[in-house]
C-alpha cells in the first residue's frame, strides 16, 4: 500500500477533524461553557486535548503496525 492509501486518509481525518475540534473548543471557551479560571474546567480542556492526540496516536500506531506486517 502506498502513501495515498494509508497516511493520506489519516491526515485528512485528523486534519479536518482537528479543525472541527479546535472550532468546537473555541466555541466552548467563547460561550463560557468552560471557564479556564476554574480548576475543574481546566482539567476538562486537558482531557479533551489528551483524548484527541491519544486517539490520533493510537490510530497512527495501528497504521504503522499494519504497514510493517506486510
Amino acid at each position: 500500500m502506498d502513501f495515498a492509501q494509508t497516511w493520506l486518509p489519516f491526515i485528512y481525518l485528523y486534519g479536518v477533524g482537528g479543525v472541527a475540534f479546535v472550532f468546537g473548543l473555541n466555541l466552548i471557551l467563547r460561550t463560557k461553557a468552560l471557564r479556564l479560571s476554574y480548576s475543574r474546567h481546566k482539567k476538562w480542556i486537558w482531557i479533551f486535548l489528551y483524548g484527541f492526540f491519544f486517539y490520533a496516536g493510537i490510530h497512527a500506531l495501528f497504521i504503522f503496525i499494519a504497514i510493517g506486517s506486510q
